[in-house]
């Protein structure tokens, strides 16, 4: 099993944990509560198709920004507005990875939707929230494969400052 970042490794010991299909329901939907979509100092609507997630019921879109020590912020958007497991797994990946470098976050399995959500997902929910995590992983392995010179203008500033 290849290493992963602290955050993402004791989130899914939390869930390893959580027995109860419950329970584990009602941790999902606090983590879907907690999903921030993606600023528009990031982008807007209509999202581009190259953020697009494929096979992704919830329509779901990603970016990878990186900050200036060259660790990458995510940022999500979910058309869905029903799409509670794509947002639950969009707020784990943001709240557990985001800080990390384009590396870790490249080297991350995709099996951790299944430890995640365990048989409580159909097959096509399956594929989209594997394809969520996948795109995760191409966009990080895209920054280390070509690292940015320079943050992107919404990395280097919070919105607040730029008013």
């Amino acid at each position: 099993m290849s290493s992963l970042p602290s955050k993402l490794q004791s989130l899914l010991e939390t869930f390893d944990s959580v027995t109860d299909a419950e329970e584990r329901a009602m941790l999902l939907v606090s983590y879907a509560d907690r999903f921030r979509e993606v600023p528009p100092e990031i982008a807007v609507r209509p999202f581009p198709n190259s953020q697009r997630v494929e096979y992704c019921e919830s329509e779901a879109y990603v970016w990878a920004i990186p900050l200036r020590d060259g660790r990458i912020k995510l940022w999500f958007a979910i058309e869905n507005p029903s799409g509670v497991s794509a947002k639950a797994l969009s707020a784990i990946l943001d709240e557990t990875l985001s800080g990390s470098t384009p590396a870790e976050i490249a080297s991350i399995a995709t099996d951790i939707v299944g430890r995640i959500f365990r048989q409580n997902i159909s097959m096509g929910k399956g594929m989209g929230l594997t394809g969520i995590v996948e795109k995760v992983r191409t966009l990080a392995r895209r920054h280390v494969a070509e690292p940015s010179r320079e943050p992107a203008p919404a990395a280097r500033s919070s919105p607040a400052s730029t008013r």
